[in-house]
């Protein structure tokens, strides 16, 4: 649907530079935008495109408030295309109503408005609030609890007695409430732990495709409130996230690790079991943390350690041949002069 560059404006809460009844009828990058598109700069090297960019209007900071062409001027740029952007996504595809394809078990509560696609299957006792959106292929085990408008894409399961929040996303090939990995090793092998526990995702919460969340061995693993969780990311058994923490692709969290509110964990990070980090931390990518980590802090490396500190070390990494080098040559000089001094007597 088209808005006027003054709606975009006022919905932004932002500075408009240009005709209020400009029609945008989408958004795209500065190299691709068409004179009928809204585009974005959030940095200088994409200003310099904007003498040859087709774009009809541009979001902009205030450092780049003298550009010659409609501006909507934001304190965050980034964050105005997100909001922007959603206005132009296209809507989302449901199944009307309930296929009569989909497999639904005994006494399971449905609320106002579900969509569930063919090829469902929703075990007994399960309970999904309004607007829910299932789609083709998902799997919900028995007693599972699905918070209102949330939205399974293709293939997610969702194994018995776990419950997911309001408005929360989840993408296709996660499983939620697989067995956590615990054994106790035996003279005849290892023997098994049942994994009694439960998942519960709090609302809001984003995961990425492919990723796996292990019930709990005995209580509860967690997922806070606002949490994002990128693609192929494990979390053990009884593991906690926090509240609003971001977790980047292929994270691996150890058993009964607990992450506080607003932890970020980049791409590769691993993390140890029964350790705990504060509010705020933030962990560079592919970094090990074998140890807890105090509120506010960031660390980097395999172990990890102070980023600064880190940095500082990853400096000095390529000079090393060469201090080696020179650490040969000193100790070759140390030697030839020790061998010149001359011998105190024995005593």
């Amino acid at each position: 649907m088209p808005h006027t560059l003054g709606e975009l404006a006022a919905l932004l809460q932002g500075e408009l530079q240009g005709p209020a009844e400009l029609i945008i009828e989408g958004i795209a990058p500065i190299d691709q935008a068409t004179p009928a598109e809204i585009t974005f700069i959030t940095q200088k090297r994409f200003a310099r495109l904007a003498d040859r960019s087709r774009a009809a209007a541009f979001i902009v900071s205030r450092e780049f408030a003298g550009l010659p062409r409609p501006l909507i001027i934001v304190d965050h740029p980034y964050l105005a295309y997100a909001r922007v952007a959603t206005l132009f996504a296209p809507p989302l595809q449901r199944w009307p109503g309930i296929s009569d394809q989909a497999c639904l078990g005994r006494d399971v509560s449905l609320g106002r408005e579900v969509s569930i696609a063919p090829l469902v299957f929703i075990g007994a006792r399960a309970q999904l609030g309004d607007r829910v959106t299932v789609m083709p292929g998902c799997v919900l085990g028995d007693e599972v609890k699905i918070g209102a408008d949330t939205l399974l894409y293709p293939q997610v399961t969702i194994l018995e007695r776990c419950t997911v929040g309001a408005r929360c996303i989840i993408h296709s090939g996660t499983v939620i409430g697989s067995d956590g990995f615990g054994f106790v090793p035996g003279a005849a092998g290892h023997v098994k732990i049942p994994q009694l526990g439960i998942v519960i995702i709090g609302d809001d919460v984003e995961i990425g495709a492919n990723c796996a969340i292990d019930r709990g061995a005995l209580g509860a693993t967690r997922v806070g409130r606002g949490v994002k969780i990128d693609n192929l990311v494990h979390l053990a058994h009884n593991v906690e996230v926090g509240e609003h923490s971001f977790l980047v692709a292929q994270v691996g969290v150890s058993g009964s690790t607990k992450l506080g509110k607003g932890v970020t964990l980049a791409g590769q990070v691993g993390l140890v079991g029964h350790i705990e980090l504060g509010d705020g931390v933030q962990v560079g990518a592919q970094s090990g943390v074998n140890h807890s980590v105090a509120a506010g802090q960031t660390v980097s490396g395999s172990p990890a350690r102070p980023h600064r500190e880190w940095l500082l070390s990853m400096g000095h990494l390529p000079k090393l041949p060469d201090i080696y080098q020179r650490l040969k040559q000193l100790e070759k000089q140390v030697s030839e002069l020790a061998a010149r001094l001359p011998q105190e007597p024995e005593t």
